[in-house]
């Protein structure tokens, strides 16, 4: 590739997973007649995202070593009075980067649904849907301008939506796809009011013009009030990113979309729509740069996220939702990184989570078909005998998750939290304690599963209710698709093209953070994508300083607080789970009301139920019947017509039609003024 990108390259690259997308959506399905098979319809799709991946990975071929960028208006769409709305593509290295993440994951997941939607009814709309929430998903991170960003972001909720719900007979289904729409509204909400505050302000939509008056904004008040343009702005936008990257308290949607397929649990959970907030982030941190404000919130918001969503994970008994809790808590990481000033760290933390947690998720639902959909872990139990790619993979991404020396998620982890340490913005010592003591109870949970599902004494033949326990979201039985083996059934190893993925995803586990820490956090990979205020904000100017190579930062990592940490959670998992199994209800009977908290989830989804939505019901009743019925249809609209129907009836006695009538109003009208006349005139 030369050193500017061809545009028409670039527009194939979400434009093949559409057609893919729009092809097995129609033809695929008995919208259009059902004309097309299976294979034709995930080969069409396969083919259209191993397309984008091929054109993606070439795209940052071209950007490391040639220095090849792109920022250009593909199509002009309108113009209202200054504002122009139009598509275009803005390509550095954050968005080369997030491309090849999105497609090389979603080609992984579209490999694996030959394998793990065999059975279902739904096969090809599976297919479009994924197809579709790839194309969404690309459209959001290629973007050179808020309204692409924008539709981007709210077509990954549409498509999320869709795929939750997937199994639409299922009433539990229909419910998490619901919270996760309305959650995500709130959200959005927030981030379309920080859109139209720039646009308001700096009149433009496009990334570089609102950057290039970044310095402007800085100095303007919100209107009617002491607060900073810039500070409102900032937070408005993150309120966004809150609702998106499940931050909380916005992420109560998160561990209910283990509803839908376990493809897409890695779909969402991985590579797209939870990253979307932070990706927004990171590309406005030239905003974001000017408000310590703003950046002290996302460090709180982010550290209270990154522990006590890590808290749910630990009393999980569901292998997904262990892996769903891992998720909020590393996306709490990626924030507290994003509020340190660390965007670089957070995004390469981002990449490398994205390969280690498609990994995990893939390989639950390896182990959920090997153990003929069971998903309660305390039913499995030495799984590694009779699935061995399975354990070695699903070892390979824990290892990954916890931070192990060596490993991806050590260099991206490890560096959040030395970015957390060097910063001095009002938050970071309570964000401090919850990143290291988070690596404690990540490790934990993370080998309380692995022990449980891999090693100790074979428990599947015990479970008392192997295929009709509610929580059991991937049962095929559920949606037609009998699978009844009995309690007896020996597990197996998945067929090729779901344990293929598996390790292709575990290789850039273990090796991607070793190969990419020094361009992408101390070199020029994103020179001119991540604007730091070095003087204002020092934690990446001082961690490259003590930076040696990722080999030095191994072997010093193995010295570390972190590293012991975790070092003892795996050590605390495997004494109380396979040395003495008596513990863990011991402590959970010691500490019944802390069980019950987390087991409720902190009563938030209580909260949210019994409080804002009844609450919201009460007012909305309250408006309507009062409001709508008795002020506007009864007093505004009935009111007015029925007063002018009884002046009307009062008038019609007096219009009687007879002239004696008439005479004798007018005789009477000439007594009252003669009457008038005389007695004021005396």
């Amino acid at each position: 590739m030369s050193a500017t990108l061809s545009a028409s390259t670039l527009l194939a690259v979400p434009l093949a997973p559409l057609v893919g997308s729009v092809v097995a959506g129609l033809f695929g399905t008995k919208f259009a007649g059902d004309h097309i098979g299976r294979k034709v319809t995930h080969s069409l799709t396969i083919l259209g995202v191993l397309v984008a991946f091929i054109i993606s990975a070439m795209t940052l071929k071209s950007v490391v070593v040639d220095g090849a960028r792109f920022n250009a208006t593909i199509y002009e769409w309108m113009v209202v009075g200054g504002l122009k709305m139009e598509i275009g593509f803005l390509v550095d290295g954050l968005t080369a980067m997030m491309m090849c993440v999105v497609t090389f994951v979603s080609l992984m997941v579209h490999i694996y649904t030959i394998g793990y939607m065999e059975e279902d009814d739904g096969y090809n709309r599976f297919f479009a849907y994924i197809s579709l929430f790839t194309f969404s998903m690309l459209m959001l991170v290629m973007s050179n301008n808020m309204l692409q960003l924008f539709f981007g972001w709210e077509a990954v909720g549409l498509v999320s939506y869709l795929l939750i719900g997937f199994w639409y007979n299922k009433p539990t289904a229909i419910f998490a796809n619901m919270k996760a729409f309305v959650v995500n509204r709130v959200g959005d909400f927030g981030f379309i009011l920080g859109i139209g505050l720039i646009a308001a302000y700096a009149g433009t939509l496009n990334y570089g013009e609102a950057f290039a008056k970044a310095d402007a904004l800085a100095k303007l008040s919100f209107p009617g009030t002491e607060w900073m343009l810039i500070t409102v702005i900032c937070i408005c936008l993150f309120i966004g990113a809150m609702g998106k990257s499940a931050q909380f308290p916005l992420h109560v949607w998160l561990p209910d979309s283990m509803e839908g397929p376990t493809p897409i649990s890695a779909l969402i959970h991985a590579a797209t729509m939870v990253t979307a907030g932070i990706f927004m982030v990171a590309r406005m941190s030239p905003l974001f740069e000017l408000s310590d404000t703003a950046l002290s919130f996302i460090l709180v918001i982010g550290a209270i996220t990154a522990l006590f969503m890590g808290f749910l994970g630990i009393i999980q008994n569901d292998i997904k939702r262990v892996v769903a809790y891992s998720t909020l808590s590393q996306l709490g990481y990626m924030t507290v990184a994003l509020g340190a000033s660390a965007y670089s760290v957070a995004v390469f933390h981002l990449m490398t989570h994205a390969f280690f947690k498609a990994l995990l998720f893939l390989g639950a639902g390896s182990v959920i078909i090997g153990m003929h959909h069971n998903q309660d872990i305390r039913w499995m139990g030495n799984v590694r005998k009779y699935m061995p790619i399975t354990w070695i993979t699903s070892l390979v991404g824990s290892l990954a998750l916890i931070g192990t020396p060596f490993f991806a998620g050590f260099y991206s982890k490890d560096s959040i939290i030395e970015a957390v340490h060097e910063s001095h913005l009002w938050g970071s010592g309570f964000a401090y304690f919850a990143v290291v003591a988070g690596v404690f109870v990540t490790a934990f949970y993370s080998f309380r599963m692995y022990f449980l599902v891999f090693h100790g004494k074979e428990r599947y033949d015990q479970n008392p209710d192997a295929h009709h326990d509610a929580h059991h979201d991937d049962a095929h039985d559920a949606h037609g698709h009998d699978d009844h083996h009995g309690h007896d059934a020996k597990p197996h190893e998945s067929p090729w093209v779901v344990w293929l993925p598996l390790v292709l995803l575990a290789i850039p586990s273990v090796v991607i953070g070793f190969m990419t820490i020094q361009p992408m956090l101390f070199g020029d990979f994103f020179k001119d994508a991540i604007v730091v205020d070095s003087h204002k904000h020092h934690a990446m100017k001082e961690m490259a300083e003590a930076f040696h190579g990722p080999v030095a930062m191994a072997i010093h990592g193995l010295s570390t607080l972190p590293f012991w940490l975790a070092l003892a959670g795996v050590v605390a998992a495997f004494y109380m789970y396979m040395v003495n199994p008596a513990l863990p209800a011991a402590i959970k009977r010691a500490f019944g009301p802390v069980y019950r908290l987390l087991d409720n989830k902190y009563y938030l989804d209580w909260f949210n139920e019994n409080v804002i939505a009844r609450g919201t019901r009460a007012l909305g009743t309250g408006l309507w019947k009062g409001g709508d019925q008795a002020v506007i249809d009864g007093a505004i609209v009935n009111g007015s017509w029925k007063l002018v129907g009884r002046i009307s009836g009062a008038v019609r006695w007096l219009q009687t039609g007879y002239i004696y009538h008439y005479a004798f109003a007018m005789l009477l009208g000439v007594f009252v003024l003669m009457t008038y006349f005389i007695w004021f005139n005396r």
